[in-house]
């Protein structure tokens, strides 16, 4: 017999609708184990569904820049540093603190 976390369980009756609202609301909330949402209801009341999109933004223009500065590395071995790799550079800079500071605002807000 497995040992589990949780060895205590609880059951419910609902009805065909609340069954079909239970089921869209975790759908919703982008939750897959419908146990897990109920927990976190019946615990806390409500769920936080948080939309990472903008730190995929992040990442991927931080995966720019390292391949701009393993370029840059590249051409500084050889032909030595160009200006333009540079202004290219301070450019992705630029913009990942832009996309930082609009989540960290977005962020902070939120959660007030």
């Amino acid at each position: 017999m497995d040992k589990r976390k949780r060895n205590i369980q609880m059951k419910f009756y609902v009805d065909e609708t609340e069954l079909e609202q239970i089921n869209r609301r975790v759908q919703l909330a982008n939750v897959t184990n419908r146990g897990a949402y109920l927990r976190k209801m019946a615990i806390d009341g409500f769920l936080v569904n948080v939309d990472t999109a903008d730190l995929r933004a992040v990442v991927k223009e931080m995966n720019a820049i390292g391949k701009n500065i393993n370029q840059i590395a590249r051409n500084a071995n050889t032909y030595g540093i160009m200006k333009q790799d540079i202004a290219t550079i301070k450019t992705k800079v630029d913009e990942i603190w832009q996309l930082l500071k609009y989540t960290l605002s977005n962020t902070l807000s939120a959660s007030q």
